[in-house]
């Protein structure tokens, strides 16, 4: 009998949530672009739950944009000025974010590393049986995907959700994925007991022992 896995999981969303992550910071950051022509919004934020939550993006006409390939990917532009989004050169929660280029490389490295070992993990027979383990696997290299994209072609990480309420730090649905994969990582590792190990079969057939008749009296 083939034991069922969930790689399919995994797969899906990693898939899932890269999209959503790179499809929110274009949309967001293209729709609130203060100089463009956009029916919705007020300058470069806009007021989701009024006093509680707000998108926001922000731009930084002072960075100078390389001729390196990537310019209509991550630039906007009014008369043939571009500019490109202000960007979180550290990590979540803004960790790193004053050492901006070094810290950048450095999250990217982490980030590169954190991918493969999920992939790696996630093709072990063992893991790739345990349900939560995988959809756990699957948002976090979402996650970590998305965020580095944008450390490779914007040289930091495009953040746009704002609770300035409780003035948390801003985020974005790549880092959603992170938290989210990352909690259920603890609930299965404390609450879940892992799926016994199925003995390998032999392929050898048990022939049954016959059992002699009681003499007939």
């Amino acid at each position: 009998m083939v034991d069922r896995t969930y790689r399919w999981l995994l797969v899906t969303l990693a898939v899932v949530g890269l999209g959503a992550d790179l499809g929110s910071k274009y949309g967001v950051f293209r729709w609130l672009y203060k100089d463009g022509n956009f029916a919705h919004g007020v300058g470069n934020e806009y007021d989701v739950v009024p006093g509680w939550f707000k998108l926001i993006a922000q731009f930084d006409r002072e960075v100078a944009v390389a001729d390196d390939g990537f310019g209509d990917l991550r630039t906007w532009s009014t008369n043939g000025d571009p500019v490109m989004p202000r960007v979180n050169h550290g990590a979540l929660f803004g960790l790193g974010q004053s050492r901006k280029g070094l810290a950048n490389g450095f999250f990217a490295v982490v980030s590169v590393a954190a991918a493969l070992a999920i992939l790696v993990w996630g093709t072990r027979p063992h893991t790739a049986r345990e349900r939560g383990l995988m959809a756990a696997l699957g948002l976090i290299l979402g996650g970590t995907v998305g965020n580095l994209y944008d450390r490779l072609v914007f040289g930091g990480v495009r953040d746009f959700l704002y609770f300035y309420k409780i003035e948390w730090p801003v985020f974005n649905v790549a880092d959603c994925c992170l938290v989210v994969g990352a909690a259920l990582l603890l609930v299965q590792a404390v609450l879940v007991s892992p799926p016994a190990e199925t003995p390998p079969a032999t392929g050898e057939t048990v022939t049954p022992v016959p059992v002699p008749e009681s003499p007939k009296v």
